[in-house]
């Protein structure tokens, strides 16, 4: 029988047009967000479990959590879909990361949200990321 099959979620990239939101409008989107992303990081972690869990089983127990393997895989994908039809991009598994795009001074930008923070405070450039955020109170919507 051949080892374990390992999986790693697929590259997060919006699948659709971009949705641009105004501070506001990411604001009041977060408490469907919230619950999808606190969905993602647990099935991740239980997915990381399975994970490790399937490298060291016997070859009798590989299909068996190769299958919930799997199926953790699938309910990661379906999330990542969730927010994608919202209009944010995840950009962490783990910490439960998500972008939406906005605008500053007439260009796009990031306006960054983490699990655990009750709303938006930050925003980055699109190529700065998340060491490159700046507090909302500096962002100029208005084009």
């Amino acid at each position: 029988m051949a080892g374990p099959q390992f999986f790693t979620p697929k590259s997060v990239q919006p699948s659709r047009p971009r949705k641009h939101f105004t501070l506001e409008q990411a604001n009041r989107s977060l408490s469907l967000v919230r619950r999808i992303v606190g969905d993602v990081v647990v099935t991740h972690q239980r997915f990381l479990r399975l994970q490790d869990q399937l490298e060291k089983a016997s070859a009798k127990d590989q299909p068996f959590l190769q299958k919930d393997l799997e199926l953790a895989m699938n309910h990661l994908e379906d999330y990542v879909d969730e927010l994608s039809e919202i209009g944010c991009d995840l950009k962490d598994y783990q910490s439960g990361l998500i972008d939406f795009t906005g605008r500053h001074q007439g260009r796009d930008v990031c306006l960054c949200w983490k699990l655990g923070e009750e709303k938006i405070s930050y925003w980055h450039e699109a190529d700065t990321g998340f060491a490159g955020r700046q507090p909302v109170s500096t962002l100029v919507e208005n084009d």
